[in-house]
C-alpha cells in the first residue's frame, strides 16, 4: 500500500486541492449570495446549476478524454473552472452565477474522470483497496477542510474567490509533472434507464432521491446556517461535521451491509438520517452544541446511502451489466441533485429556513418507506450471491462508486473500473 501510495503522490496532491478548492467554494458562495441579497428561491436555482453542469460533464467527458487524452482535458477544465470561480465576483448576477455554477460543474466532472482514471490505472489488484480507501479520506477530508478556508478572510470581499482560483490552478501541477505515461481510457457500453429501473426499483428510487438529499445538503447548507444567525465560523464548522460524519461512517456501514440483507441496512440508515433531520429542525437552533451533533449524525446516515445504493442495485445485476449500470445509476443520482435544491431552496423561501431539515427528513422518510414496500416485492438475495462491498466516497463529491462483487478479487477488479466509469456512463 504505502508504495502504492507513494508511486501516487502527484495524484493525491491534486486531488486534495481539487476537494479544498470545491469546498471553499461551495459554501462561499452559499454565503455570499446571502450577503447580496439573492432570494432563497435564487439560491437554490444557482446551485443547481452545479449539478446539471456535472451531470453534463460526466457525459461528455469520456468523449473528450478519448479525442484528445487526460493532460489536456485536465488542464483546460483546470482552467477553465479557475475562470468561473473568479467570474463570481466580477459579475454578481443570479444567472450569470447559474452559468458559472454549470460551467464549474462541468469542469469539475472532467477534472474527475482524468484523476480517478490516472489513480486507477496505478492501482494492482493487490493495493486497490488500500489505494480507494486512501482515495476516500483524502476526498473527504479535503471538502471537509475547505469549509476551514471560509475563515480566512471576509466573504464579501473577493480575496476568498481568488484563493479558491489559486488552490485549483495549483490542483493540475503536480498532474502536469508526473512523468509517467497517462493510462489507456475505453468509453463503457450503457444500460438503458427503463431496463435499470426494472432490474432494481429500489436502487434506481433511491438513487434520484439520494442526488436530491445530497444536492440539497450541500448546496443549501450554508444558507441554512446563515439564515438561523450562525457567524461564518459556525458556518463552515457546520459544514465540515457533515464530512466529519461520513468520514466515520462509511466503511463500518458499508460492511454492516455484507453480513445482513443490504435494503435491511439501507431502510435502517435512510430512517435514522430522518430522524436525525427532525432532531436538527425541532432543536438545532436550541444550541449550536445540538445542531452541530445533528447535522455531525445526519452526514454519518446521509453519504454512505448512494453506496448502498449501488450495492444492492449490483445485487440484482449480472457482472458485465454492473459497470454500465453505475454510470446509468449516476444519471438519476444526477438528476435529483439538479432538482432537490431548486425544490427545498423555494421551500424555505415559503415556510422558512426549518424546511431545510425537513425536506431532508421527508426524503429520507420516503427512500425507507419505498424500501419497505420492495422488501414485500421481491425475496432478498442469498448472503452468497450478495458479495462484498467497499465504501467509498458520495458520488456528488467524487464520482466514484460502491461496487458489491461475489469474490473479493472480482470487487478489487471492478472497483477500478467503477471509479472511472462511473460518472462516464452515458444515455
Amino acid at each position: 500500500m504505502f508504495t502504492s501510495v507513494r508511486t501516487t503522490w502527484a495524484l493525491f496532491l491534486g486531488l486534495t486541492f481539487i476537494m479544498l478548492g470545491n469546498g471553499l467554494q461551495g459554501t462561499l458562495l452559499g454565503v455570499r449570495a446571502t450577503q447580496e441579497g439573492f432570494s432563497t428561491g435564487l439560491i437554490g436555482f444557482v446551485m443547481a446549476g452545479y449539478y446539471a453542469g456535472f451531470l453534463l460533464g460526466s457525459m461528455l467527458a469520456p468523449r473528450m478524454v478519448k479525442r484528445v487524452g487526460h493532460v489536456r482535458v485536465f488542464a483546460a477544465l483546470a482552467s477553465v473552472a479557475s475562470m468561473s470561480v473568479l467570474l463570481h465576483v466580477i459579475i454578481i448576477d443570479p444567472w450569470a452565477w447559474f452559468a458559472m455554477r454549470l460551467i464549474t460543474g462541468f469542469s469539475y466532472a472532467g477534472l474527475y474522470v482524468v484523476a480517478e482514471s490516472w489513480l486507477n490505472d496505478r492501482a494492482t489488484n493487490e493495493t486497490r483497496g488500500a489505494v480507494l480507501s486512501v482515495y476516500m479520506f483524502v476526498v473527504l477530508i479535503g471538502m471537509g477542510a475547505g469549509q476551514f478556508l471560509l475563515n480566512l478572510a471576509d466573504t464579501r470581499g473577493f480575496e476568498l474567490f481568488v484563493l479558491s482560483s489559486v488552490i485549483i490552478s495549483f490542483a493540475v501541477v503536480p498532474i502536469l509533472l508526473d512523468t509517467a505515461p497517462a493510462p489507456k481510457f475505453d468509453t463503457p457500453s450503457s444500460v438503458g434507464l427503463l431496463e435499470l429501473y426494472r432490474l432494481s426499483p429500489l436502487g434506481v428510487v433511491a438513487s434520484l432521491a439520494t442526488g436530491a438529499a445530497h444536492g440539497t445538503l450541500f448546496g443549501l447548507g450554508a444558507v441554512y446556517a446563515g439564515g438561523i444567525g450562525l457567524s461564518v465560523p459556525s458556518i463552515s464548522l457546520f459544514m465540515s461535521m457533515i464530512f466529519l460524519g461520513g468520514i466515520v461512517s462509511q466503511l463500518p456501514l458499508g460492511r454492516l451491509s455484507d453480513h445482513f440483507d443490504r435494503r435491511k441496512v439501507l431502510t435502517g440508515v435512510t430512517f435514522m438520517a430522518a430522524l436525525f433531520a427532525l432532531g436538527g429542525a425541532f432543536w438545532g437552533t436550541q444550541s449550536p452544541l445540538l445542531l452541530f451533533g445533528f447535522i455531525a449524525l445526519f452526514g454519518a446516515m446521509c453519504l454512505p446511502l448512494y453506496s448502498l445504493c449501488l450495492a444492492h442495485t449490483n445485487d440484482h445485476l449480472t457482472q458485465d451489466q454492473m459497470v454500465a449500470a453505475s454510470g446509468t445509476l449516476y444519471i438519476f443520482v444526477g438528476i435529483g441533485a439538479s432538482i432537490g435544491p431548486i425544490i427545498a431552496a423555494y421551500l424555505m423561501q415559503v415556510t422558512g429556513t426549518q424546511s431545510y431539515f425537513f425536506f431532508l427528513a421527508a426524503v429520507h422518510g420516503g427512500i425507507g418507506a419505498f424500501a419497505v414496500y420492495r422488501m414485500t416485492r421481491r425475496e432478498a438475495p442469498a448472503l452468497a450471491d450478495q458479495g462484498q462491498a467497499t465504501a467509498v466516497a458520495s458520488p456528488l463529491t467524487t464520482v466514484s462508486s460502491l461496487l458489491s462483487a461475489r469474490s473479493l478479487r472480482d470487487s478489487m477488479d471492478r472497483d477500478l473500473a467503477e471509479m472511472s466509469r462511473s460518472r462516464l456512463g452515458r444515455r
